[in-house]
């Protein structure tokens, strides 16, 4: 069995399937797009850590700039592989290409739209709360529900940013974003639930989200793997969704390592023209002696770097269509570009592991992530499961209302309370820490 593209390039809209829109200039995958890009979610990301934190007067990406630059990357890879589908299946009258990198394009902007604050150290603080921190206290009653444990276990930005985008929070409207089932489909980069996530600390949809992930499943027609297990095929198109990613933070990392000088100008040239080799790396070097900038030469290495890949991973997307089309393809999009790319690749890969994520000011946000998450996440839910206490009924004052602080069960208590932090930006996070722990006090 294989997937049809004529199934999977739906813009029907979740939640509101029923209902009669009226007609619109936009299409349905462009209004997704301005949708995201107008939603309070997405502009909390301006104050989420991408992986430096409040460098200072450096400027460097936050979670917001990196998110619309792989939303501009995902749309070159969405317009390229749209136009060499378009003359392949020309004479096929049941399929229209033309809207892939709208598609792309809006499930960039909204795939990092669960994380937490503090970068990956916020997913890892979660996890770490429930693994070996106070959080334990709380499986054998999660279990007695009938419910995953797993799901807080293995906390995942993507399963979360799959609940922001669908659920429906009080007061809000059924389907949550109301997003059409192909951009959603987009989003869940591993599409299997947390039962499944032990060797790979990832999973695409929480126990809330399951149903709803089964509906985008069979609206799109994307194929199950295993016939024993609810492990999916991933919908095809969340491959450029990723490879854009995996070609920005890479490359802008680099970059925003020599602004904050960690790495010199020599390394960072030299990784970057590593990509290239015979005429296209001789043009490049005389190109760049036309100007003496340090900036303007990097930034130029960059955006040829980028380019390279966006082509190379619409080759490889082109060439292994069939692949995709039957769930078969087991590896990153960017990991099929070409032998000299895709070592220059790792190379920046490696040194970004040892000379960017391990620097001190990425180790000392980590840290106080831990610290800041782990007591936020005790205090609130502790408050959660004791309403009544003078102190509880104070905190959950502080919560919105959108967020179901007096839910039934412990899952849902501690989905709300994840729901909650998770949503904040690192400032909020911070400030909040700060108030309730008494080190912070309106002025009197």
């Amino acid at each position: 069995m294989v997937m049809e593209w004529s199934k999977l390039l739906s813009g029907k809209r979740l939640g509101v399937e029923n209902y009669h829109e009226r007609k619109h200039e936009r299409t349905n995958f462009q209004r997704d797009y301005d949708r995201l890009i107008f939603s309070s979610p997405f502009r909390r990301l301006q104050n989420k850590t991408q992986v430096f934190p409040l460098p200072g007067s450096i400027f460097v990406h936050n979670r917001l700039t990196h998110s619309l630059e792989v939303s501009c990357v995902g749309r070159s890879l969405g317009k390229n592989v749209s136009a060499r589908l378009s003359q392949k299946y020309a004479d096929d009258p049941n399929v229209d290409f033309s809207e892939i990198d709208s598609i792309v394009s809006a499930a960039c902007l909204a795939h990092d739209m669960g994380n937490p604050p503090f970068g990956h150290s916020g997913e890892r603080a979660i996890s770490a709360y429930f693994i070996d921190g106070k959080g334990r206290m709380f499986e054998e009653r999660v279990r007695d529900e009938g419910r995953r444990w797993e799901d807080f276990l293995y906390f995942e930005g993507n399963a979360n940013a799959i609940r922001l985008l669908t659920h429906k929070f009080k007061g809000r409207r059924e389907g949550g974003f109301a997003l059409t089932y192909s951009t959603l489909a987009s989003v869940v980069k591993y599409p299997f639930p947390s039962l499944y996530a032990e060797t790979k600390r990832k999973f695409g949809f929480f126990q809330t989200e399951e149903d709803t992930y089964l509906r985008i499943v069979n609206e799109l027609g994307i194929v199950k793997k295993e016939p024993d297990r609810a492990i999916y095929a991933r919908y095809p198109l969340v491959y450029l969704v990723e490879a854009a990613d995996d070609i920005c933070y890479q490359i802008m990392d680099i970059e925003d390592a020599h602004k904050l000088r960690l790495l010199t100008k020599e390394e960072v040239v030299g990784l970057f023209l590593d990509f290239f080799d015979g005429k296209r790396l001789d043009d490049i070097k005389r190109t760049m002696a036309l100007v003496d900038d340090t900036n303007e030469q990097v930034a130029y290495l960059r955006s040829c770097i980028i380019g390279l890949l966006v082509d190379e991973c619409t080759q490889e997307f082109i060439d292994k269509e069939e692949l995709f089309l039957a769930g078969a393809y087991d590896k990153p999009l960017i990991e099929g570009v070409g032998e000299v790319a895709r070592t220059a690749y790792q190379k920046c890969s490696k040194v970004a592991y040892d000379k960017i994520y391990k620097s001190r000011d990425v180790v000392d946000i980590e840290l106080a992530g831990y610290h800041i998450f782990g007591y936020l996440l005790e205090t609130i839910i502790d408050a959660m499961m004791n309403p009544k206490h003078s102190y509880s009924e104070l905190l959950l004052n502080r919560v919105p209302d959108q967020y179901d602080v007096y839910a039934p069960t412990t899952y849902g208590k501690i989905q709300c309370a994840l729901d909650y932090i998770s949503g904040m930006t690192d400032i909020y996070a911070l400030d909040l820490y700060r108030k309730i722990t008494g080190m912070s006090l309106p002025a009197v």
